[in-house]
């Protein structure tokens, strides 16, 4: 069989490669003047913040950053992690966005892992750095992200840095000649957390990232009514900046040329502060932070209606999509993972099925519709096409064309979960006859609390090395608050004792080494005479999921 010819190209005609540095073109052209806002200490347009961009990238070359290169950002959200989403890439070299609320441990790890040769840091994470400079395989210098008066010869660290950012710009020509080159090259690397203790590295070209802009903007735009964003709206993230690049939607609201808004570190009474005096209207982040403003003291003088937020990284309880409507905000359902850039599928409600109250808060907390350019199917085991009829599942299965191609340095996990062609999201779910999706389960065995992954099977790898413990089961339990929490199921030992505070503090000291994040604690820790299995012998973690989920009747606080 013949196959279709690639198109003539004239010699002199442009190629346009689906490069970062293209999403600043219509923005600089339609709204130059256009603010982006750093807390109440920085006010500067579009077009300084391109000019900060040449600044950074001159400076970065001139300390030696080359392309293919890993740059990482430790930084709270700020107009400076919006430039290193730009400049870094465009410069040829790669974005690695360090998930600050990871252990020590996993921190050396990822840098290690990813080969960052150059690693930008905040102050506030300088007593992190410190203690784990020594373990740095790859890092040859550091830039310290100053605030207020602090530099480097009055940083803990002052013989690590090579310059301070604002100093380095400063110093640096805004006129960098950002080349053009192979949009696949990489732009950024990450890492998740999943089922092993070791965190994944994921990592996107430029084309899935300017794809999967284009894509979610499109879908969001493209809502006549509920869930429409457009270029007049004020942009604020409630993600942090580490996590999935945003969900994508810094680079979104700059191709839209929005306003945009950053906190810094998220603190409820700031961000509540910022929403009013900045007049925030698009936002998007985990239930957790949602019920925080929704719940804090300064809430009830703040007028959110008119606020459109995103909610994902755990599902949307229906009693805060409650709340949040009923104070006016637009709130509904975003689904995605770190493999897939995330944006998968947006729960915005069909014209057709607006007017009714109760539908409408039945489709905001759904999983959602695909966006544009998402092929998205529920499988059996032989990847054969369930009903779609809301009733039948099976597991959601997708293909993009900005989905991680890979896990970094590791054939094997990517294989599996590229198993069949197909990008196995190891969640379980529904779609009804209007094309909804609904995640109803999830393979696995992991706890997403607060929008992070806690392994069950770390956990209960440490747990059973306490001597009373004989055999353990860590399950994620439903929480109107954090959207999960970890439960430990524990048999004892013959003859031998133990409260749930001795578990608790065993844990502790695993937190206090750096080997897991103090939110892995479980809060509730069941004795228990014996754990299910299934017929062949393994912990029928589905079965005490059902069991267990009326044990635990309020939202915590991780310990």
């Amino acid at each position: 069989m013949s196959r279709p010819t690639p198109i003539p190209r004239t010699p002199s005609a442009y190629a346009y490669p689906l490069l970062i540095k293209q999403l600043l073109h219509a923005p600089l052209a339609v709204n130059p003047e256009q603010e982006i806002v750093y807390r109440e200490q920085v006010k500067h347009s579009y077009w300084t913040m391109r000019h900060r961009v040449g600044q950074l990238a001159s400076g970065l070359h001139s300390l030696g950053v080359e392309a293919g290169d890993t740059v990482a950002v430790m930084d709270w959200d700020s107009h400076r992690y919006l430039e290193a989403y730009f400049g870094i890439p465009m410069m040829g070299a790669v974005l690695m966005t360090v998930n600050v609320r990871l252990s020590p441990e996993q921190i050396v790890y990822t840098l290690n892992h990813a080969g960052a040769r150059l690693l930008m840091v905040h102050a506030d994470f300088l007593p992190l750095v410190e203690a784990i400079r020594d373990q740095l395989e790859t890092v040859e210098r550091l830039i310290l992200i100053g605030e207020d008066t602090l530099s480097l010869e009055s940083s803990p660290l002052p013989e690590c840095f090579a310059a301070e950012y604002e100093a380095l710009l400063a110093a640096s020509p805004p006129d960098y000649p950002f080349p053009d080159f192979d949009e696949n090259a990489r732009a950024t690397t990450f890492y998740t957390t999943g089922t092993t203790g070791l965190p994944k590295g994921v990592y996107f070209s430029h084309r899935q990232i300017v794809l999967h802009t284009l894509a979610t903007m499109a879908a969001l735009t493209g809502a006549p009514r509920q869930g429409r964003v457009h270029r007049d709206d004020v942009y604020m993230p409630l993600t942090p900046m580490f996590h999935v690049h945003a969900w994508g939607m810094p680079y979104v609201a700059t191709a839209l040329g929005m306003k945009q808004v950053y906190p810094g570190r998220y603190a409820a009474d700031q961000l509540l502060r910022l929403v009013q005096s900045e007049r925030v209207t698009f936002s998007h982040g985990v239930p957790t932070l949602l019920h925080m403003l929704l719940s804090h003291p300064d809430s009830a003088g703040v007028d959110l209606s008119g606020l459109k937020i995103i909610v994902g990284g755990s599902a949307l309880p229906r009693g805060l999509a409650q709340a949040a409507v009923n104070r006016g905000i637009d709130v509904f359902t975003g689904y995605g993972m770190s493999e897939t850039c995330p944006i998968l599928t947006l729960a915005q409600v069909k014209t057709t099925l607006l007017g009714d109250a109760t539908t409408e808060l039945d489709v905001r907390t759904k999983t959602g519709l695909p966006i544009p350019l998402v092929d998205l199917r529920i499988v059996d085991d032989d990847m054969r096409d369930i009903a779609h009829d809301g009733k039948a599942s099976g597991e959601i299965v997708v293909r993009a064309p900005w989905l991680t191609q890979g896990y970094l340095g590791n054939s094997a996990e990517s294989e599996h979960l590229w198993a069949g062609g197909y990008l196995h999201t190891n969640d379980i779910g529904s779609i009804d006859s209007d094309g909804y999706l609904q995640v109803t389960d999830r393979i696995k065995d992991v706890i997403k609390s607060g929008g992070e992954w806690v392994s069950s099977l770390e956990l209960e790898d440490l747990i059973s090395r306490h001597a009373a413990v004989n055999e353990v089961a860590v399950i994620g339990i439903k929480d109107a608050r954090w959207g999960e929490r970890p439960m430990a199921l524990i048999v004892l030992r013959a003859g031998l004792s133990a409260e749930a505070t001795d578990i608790q503090e065993h844990l502790r000291d695993f937190v206090r080494r750096g080997a897991i994040s103090k939110y892995a604690v479980p809060e509730q820790v069941l004795f228990v005479d014996a754990i299910e299995k299934t017929s062949v012998g393994k912990i029928n973690k589905r079965l005490l999921r059902e069991r267990y989920q009326a044990v635990a009747p309020h939202a915590g606080n991780p310990l």
